[in-house]
């Protein structure tokens, strides 16, 4: 088996997504692009589809060729053995990104569902960040610039517009259900919901893949224990020579039940119960 094969990392908002890309790409053979997410290149000859739960019917001859192709001008860029990509609306459509890079080993990372809800409303919450929006718009596909522009734009409207109190623009993976959600849920539970559909989509997606395709890393185990689980993941992916523990040295536990603290009871129990079953499957509890 080839050990150079890329590597696509899964996992819901808030939940290490950014810290495990980080560590991967602090060592020699592996690359990413210069930006945080690419969900506009991998919505490319499907940016009108209303959410991005794709389907692998929607990943086409043209449309993976142009994805991969996007792969491939980075792994040339940096001289690459192994690009690794983390995009969290990929955890909404596990088969389509399956579909399009059948090779690429998926690396699928969880985290405890109250600290993930915790953080991610926080980045609701969050203003424009002008640096961090120019750094991806460079890898915006030519083609749907004019599109993203516009609705991007009306966006910034629409977070502007009278009623600070409800919720007015998405943030994050969209689902299918993001405007009943907005309609109907305190942003808390919205968040909490994020996390528990992209939980359990990449989980049917991923249903039935072997050991050597995917490999699952708890955000909690990984930061108590970080050489540990670097090695794991290094092995995973058929790299071991390439540990080093200065990789890890800022990976740090700090955060672990931080958002749950933060949160009140009334949360934790009323948050808890709305994904009891997700929860305590990965391991965690539900109050």
């Amino acid at each position: 088996m080839s050990t150079d094969r890329d590597v696509v990392i899964i996992g819901a908002p808030r939940s290490g997504t950014n810290m495990l890309r980080d560590v991967l790409t602090s060592l020699p053979g592996f690359a990413t692009w210069p930006c945080d997410e690419i969900n506009l290149i991998w919505r490319h000859g499907n940016r009108s589809y209303p959410s991005d739960e794709l389907g692998p019917e929607l990943a086409t001859p043209e449309v993976a060729t142009y994805i991969r192709g996007r792969f491939d001008e980075i792994r040339r860029r940096y001289d690459a053995r192994s690009v690794v990509e983390k995009t969290c609306a990929n955890s909404l459509r596990v088969e389509f990104v399956r579909a399009v890079v059948p090779e690429a080993r998926i690396i699928f990372i969880t985290r405890d569902g109250l600290d993930a809800t915790a953080s991610a409303i926080e980045r609701w919450h969050a203003p424009l960040d002008v640096r961090y929006t120019a750094a991806k718009a460079r890898f915006v596909p030519r083609s749907d610039l004019a599109y993203y522009g516009g609705r991007f734009v009306a966006g910034r409207l629409r977070r502007n517009g009278k009623d600070q109190n409800r919720v007015r623009t998405w943030w994050g993976p969209k689902t299918d259900d993001r405007a009943a959600l907005m309609a109907t849920r305190p942003l808390d539970e919205i968040c909490l919901l994020q996390w528990k559909q992209c939980v359990e989509s990449s989980e049917r997606g991923l249903a039935g893949l072997s050991s050597d395709q995917v490999h699952h890393v708890s955000y909690e185990n990984f930061a108590r224990s970080p050489e540990t689980g670097l090695r794991a993941v290094l092995d995973f992916l058929e790299r071991p020579e390439a540990f080093d523990a200065s990789a890890v040295a800022k990976v740090k536990a700090s955060s672990i039940g931080k958002g749950r603290a933060a949160l009140s009871e009334e949360a934790r129990e009323r948050l808890g119960a709305l994904a009891r079953p997700t929860l305590q499957r990965l391991g965690y509890d539900a109050v």
